[in-house]
């Protein structure tokens, strides 16, 4: 027997077109028994899915697991997910509650109809296949209005598309079905149905053949090519594209989205028109409740309280323009006693939340045509926008008890004060982020340096929103269970205000907790957490709600977000969401939250997502303001390997290290092989190197001293050699060494977090090795020495490691700490740009571009896979076999560095017109030997020594270079500088604000005081602790560069004697002499800082001095920087 719909699946499986045919069947009498049909179709369906991707596991994986593995890692997309979902969800209660009425069974066999196509579409490799119209199943004896009226509408589209010999069938069949007689008709049916269990008990009896055609399809698919893999995850995205739900259909998505999240929703059966109404208790989404302008598609009620009204379009239609007849809804409602209003009026608006649906999933390269679309229509100034997922009737509950106005309000009048001191800078951000938000700004990004207190800042931040009510909830977002721990105890133990900590007034939820409850006001996850919740739950129902948070603070926002860019159009026709949004992104992009990030090194990626900064505050403002301890100019250790390179010369013997197994095996080169230091331990083992490197080391760190060092290893491998070679150089150098003083701190450690604290708070580890684990937000401040074997190829890791040396550390007298390079960095950093690469998905096969190329619908499209093109094979060619070359030569007609130049000068269309007859080419680009990946890597045994140790100073070769710059800058900007102009000439004026400007406008130019008083020290064997002011004197003026400490007791030794002082005033020129030592410049500014502003600050001070303060403070820097010889 021929089923109707389903037959074109004949050639996938034998048992799809029977479940299919069998649904048909059962419909008439037995739309239960149809609807379970459907969900066993859909399962077999999914199962045939995952044995195409080689996923497949066993028969005996629940249909639920199997889908959420392929939608985990974005096999099928999104589109076909939720059908799957909607077949295996209305089969479960068909299955368990005997429940399904006709109605839901049409909708579930147009559900599996439009699946169908979708596969046969995907995997059958019938991208343009056309199936016609549904045909609609016979109609039931006893149909309802509604569904005969359905049932009709379905008989006229199939007529309509297939013309005039369909309609004629189709009347024919209706007379035939009109004459039959019920009993006639029953029984027919039933003789049908027999037939088709035949059929399927037939099939039952071949089972052993299904399951051995799925273990045929996950062998083919595990051999195949990953480029062909990458191809079919694409088709089924282009299939899905081309999914066209009627408006009963997206009504039924809609209906199970809605009900996912907690809304009672029938919109055959939960209508106005059929007397319901709002009750207590419930949370009901009424369909096609009356207003003035029209029927709403669904008003929702949480009780009797009406909180918002609906409009739900079919799939193709612009869901964000359909949001203005969901406002004519909200405007046009009519009083009743059936309800109560939420508030308001707001204008001409009745209902405070209006939404518009078309069942399509949310989709960022086409939002307006995806999504939920939602407004707030209590404020004029709220704008529509797309979300993921429908809200809770808690959520929309919680949005009505926030005031946007009078949090905004409260805000402004609420002081910063707090249990803890708050700077000034901190303050600023603050500031800013609240202006962001009252300016509806919903991504908010903060710059601020490793080390100046963003925790603190968020503390103070978060308690500032919470306590003005302008948030319900907040998850504070880190990326790694280390820092999640780090940022709970600071909520935890922080003092905010009266004595009690931010977590005994608010809520807060740590890291072991999955869901926040109701009084949760904070919530603490990993990215990696969310991730899970939000991608990996089973299905829609299992993930957290959109609202469940309505602000996320991310902290180390620059880490994690693999976005490069937004795909083109061009690039969007292509290829799918995964392409362009990491899992990360997407879970931001989920949840209904104003985003704040928070960062020390913003990139391109972070600003993407959260705009350019509100609030910067860099590590050079840091330093110069005294909160952050500077570095030297780096120490570069120079080896003779590093230098020279390690070669191996053709037919020289090699030690191979299985990197699989451990084992070591010989071979000989086949030709000669070069590896450059950037490679030193990641491509080629170098124990003389890590050996040599680690003496050196042994002579500048002294593990007896205050003071601990972190190490950056090139590998986890690496970072092993490394611990041992610098307990045997410095056990070498020291006679012993205890062995927990060196510690490997990486992922691969067991209990890495109790190694951390260790590090942190106890005295050994001294000298720590790592990768990247404790490249960002780990807090040691006791860490004076930070050494680099590995090459860093990111500016923004390269901050994020040296900032983890920059803390303050008071206890063991930090004033600088040191930069150990061993791997020429500082050359290569400068060199390094922030640019993002072409290739937007670098694992794109050539296979997969050239295909692509010759298919493009047009220029725009072909010249921007011309760029990757052109960038991924100048990439290629460096690696291609002698074997892979012939190959390409023979089929091209030309070398590989022909082709290259061919790709980088040709316009799009004649390239693509070359390559239409030369797709082989892509295959053979993609190829690699047999054991190209085997994991070997060479041991160098070649010797090494230490032959240079220098500064980095930068242009600059010697210190003396660096110091004839630094006077050459300041004579030739005297007049160009204002603040360089004061201290030369009038330093009596100079003020706070004019020190900070002198010294970020030197430290742009590199002379920083750490750098001045190192360059001093190695030119003239000195060390002078001198300050910026004392330098830039000497250059000018040819002051003597004498210790600040010096000069400030000469100073205040000079102003005491001038005049006879009462017992207070001695006592507060004593203080205030303290305070210049610190900060070199105490102005009017300071005296109503911390820590005089305690005690009355400049008004009180200035009336124990008579009124003389200003005057008294002017004579004291002239005192101080009297020209001395």
């Amino acid at each position: 027997m021929d089923s109707s719909n389903f037959g074109f699946l004949g050639p996938h499986n034998k048992q799809l077109v029977t479940l299919g045919g069998l649904a048909e069947s059962y419909f008439p009498s037995d739309p239960s028994t149809a609807i379970v049909k459907l969900r066993q179709f859909a399962e077999l369906m999914a199962k045939l899915v995952a044995a195409h991707h080689a996923v497949y596991r066993d028969e005996r994986e629940i249909f639920e697991e199997t889908l959420r593995r392929l939608s985990y890692d974005r096999l099928i997309p999104k589109e076909a997910a939720d059908i799957f979902h909607a077949l295996r969800k209305a089969g479960n209660s068909a299955v368990h509650e005997a429940t399904g009425d006709h109605s839901t069974a049409l909708t579930a066999l147009k559900f599996a109809w439009s699946l169908g196509i979708w596969f046969h579409r995907t995997y059958g490799r019938a991208a343009n296949f056309r199936s016609g119209a549904f045909v609609p199943p016979r109609q039931p004896v006893d149909a309802t209005v509604a569904l005969r009226e359905e049932i009709e509408k379905l008989r006229q589209r199939v007529a309509e598309t297939e013309g005039d010999a369909a309609r004629a069938r189709l009347e024919a069949e209706e007379q035939a079905h009109a004459r039959e007689a019920v009993e006639e008709r029953l029984a027919r049916e039933a003789e049908e149905r027999a037939a088709w269990e035949r059929i399927a008990q037939d099939i039952d009896a071949e089972k052993a053949e299904v399951t051995s055609r799925l273990a045929a399809l996950q062998a083919e698919a595990e051999t195949a090519p990953r480029a062909e893999a990458a191809q079919l995850v694409e088709r089924g995205e282009k299939a899905a594209v081309k999914i066209d739900l009627d408006e009963a259909e997206t009504r039924a998505l809609i209906d199970q989205q809605l009900r996912d999240r907690g809304w009672e929703v029938d919109t055959r059966d939960l209508r106005y028109s059929n007397g319901v109404r709002p009750a207590k208790g419930r949370n009901l989404a009424i369909a096609e409740w009356p207003t003035a302008n029209g029927p709403a598609d669904y008003a929702l009620f949480v009780g009797a309280t009406l909180v918002g009204v609906v409009e739900a379009k079919r799939r193709r239609k612009n869901v964000s323009a359909a949001i203005d007849q969901a406002e004519r809804y909200s405007t046009g409602i009519n009083d009743s006693a059936d309800f109560i209003y939420a508030g308001g009026p707001w204008g001409q608006h009745k209902v405070p939340f209006v939404f518009s649906a078309n069942g399509r999933s949310y989709l960022k390269q086409i939002e307006t045509e995806s999504g939920i679309w939602f407004r707030d229509t209590r404020r004029a100034a709220n704008h529509r926008r797309a979300l993921v997922d429908w809200p809770t009737p808690e959520g929309l509950t919680g949005q009505l008890e926030v005031d946007q106005d009078a949090a905004d309000a409260a805000l402004q009048a609420q002081p910063f004060e707090f249990g803890f001191p708050l700077r000034h800078y901190q303050e600023s951000a603050i500031r800013s982020v609240e202006a962001a938000l009252s300016a509806e700004q919903r991504a908010v990004l903060v710059a601020m340096a490793t080390g100046t207190g963003k925790t603190k800042l968020a503390i103070a931040m978060l308690y500032r929103l919470l306590s003005a009510k302008r948030f319900r909830r907040i998850c504070f977002v880190v990326d790694r269970s280390a820092l999640g721990d780090q940022t709970e105890g600071e909520f935890s133990t922080t003092k905010v205000v009266s004595g009690k900590t931010f977590a005994e007034i608010f809520g807060l939820k740590g890291l072991g907790d999955v869901t926040p409850d109701v009084e949760t006001k904070v919530h603490i996850c990993t990215i990696q957490g969310l991730v899970k919740r939000v991608l990996f739950a089973a299905d829609g129902a299992s993930v957290p709600p959109v609202d469940q948070y309505d602000l996320m603070v991310i902290d180390e926002c620059h880490r994690g977000y693999l976005l490069d860019r937004e795909m083109s159009d061009a690039e969007l026709s292509f290829r799918g969401q995964d392409d362009y949004i990491s899992k990360y992104r997407r879970v931001l992009d989920y949840f209904d939250a104003v985003k704040i990030g928070l960062t020390a090194t913003p990139a391109l990626h972070t600003t993407d997502i959260f705009g350019d900064p509100v609030f910067t505050y860099s590590y050079r403002e840091a330093v110069v303001d005294g909160f952050l301890i500077d570095h030297e100019p780096p120490i570069r250790i120079e080896t003779a390997l590093a230098r020279a390179g390690i070669k191996f010369e053709k037919d020289e013997e090699l030690e191979l290290l299985n990197t699989r197994t451990g084992e070591v095996d010989l071979a000989h080169a086949p030709d000669e092989i070069r590896f450059e230091i950037e490679a030193f331990n990641r491509q080629v083992i170098t124990p003389e190197f890590n050996r040599v490197v680690a003496e050196e080391l042994a002579q500048h760190i002294d593990p007896a001293l205050p003071g601990k060092t972190l190490i950056f290893a090139a590998t986890d491998a690496h970072a092993d050699m490394v611990v041992s070679a610098i307990k045997t150089a410095f056990a070498k150098q020291y006679g012993e060494i205890d062995d927990a003083a060196v510690k490997k701190i990486t992922g691969s450690v067991d209990k890495v977090k109790n190694w951390i604290r260790s590090f942190r708070n106890d005295a050994n580890p001294q000298i720590v090795v790592t990768v990247d684990l404790l490249t960002t937000g780990i807090d040691v401040p006791k860490i004076t020495n930070l050494v680099f074997l590995r090459r860093v190829n990111s500016r923004i890791l390269y901050e994020q490691m040296t900032g983890r040396a920059t803390r303050q550390c008071p206890e063991i007298g930090k004033e600088v700490f040191r930069i150990f390079d061993a791997v020429d960095l500082y050359p290569h950093l400068q060199n390094m740009t922030d640019m993002k690469p072409v290739v937007v998905n670098p694992s794109i096969s050539f296979a997969q571009l050239v295909r692509e190329m010759t298919e493009a619908e047009n220029d725009e499209q072909r010249e921007a896979i011309r760029e990757q093109l052109a960038v991924k094979l100048r990439r290629r060619i460096k690696k291609l076999t002698d074997e892979a070359r012939q190959q390409f030569e023979a089929e091209a007609g030309e070398t590989p560095e022909a082709m290259l130049q061919r790709v980088a000068s040709s316009d799009a269309p004649e390239l693509a017109a070359w390559l239409k007859d030369r797709a082989a080419v892509g295959p053979i680009l993609d190829w690699q030997a047999e054991g190209d990946n085997a994991g070997y890597v060479p041991i160098s045994r070649h010797a090494d020594q230490v032959v240079d140790v220098s500064r980095g100073y930068g242009s600059a070769a010697k210190p003396e270079d660096f110091l004839d710059s630094f006077a050459a800058f300041v004579r030739d900007n005297i007049n160009t500088i204002a603040a360089l102009k004061l201290v030369v000439q009038r330093p009596r004026d100079l003020t706070r604000a004019d020190l900070t400007e002198l010294r970020l406008a030197l430290d742009s130019k590199g002379f920083s005081d750490a750098n001045l008083r190192r360059a001093w020290a190695d030119a003239r064997n000195e060390e002078i602790a001198a300050s910026v002011i004392g330098f830039v004197r000497q250059a000018a003026l040819g002051d003597a560069l004498i210790p600040y400490e010096d000069r400030v007791r000469d100073a205040m030794r000079a102003i005491m004697a001038s005049r006879a002082w009462t017992d207070p005033q001695k006592r507060w020129l004593k203080r205030i002499g303290e305070q210049i030592e610190k900060e070199i410049v105490v102005d009017r500014a300071a005296i109503d800082k911390e820590p005089f502003i305690a005690d009355g600050g400049f008004n009180r001070l200035n009336k124990v001095f008579g009124g003389e303060l200003e005057s008294i403070l002017a004579g004291i820097n002239e005192q101080l920087w009297k020209k001395t010889a």
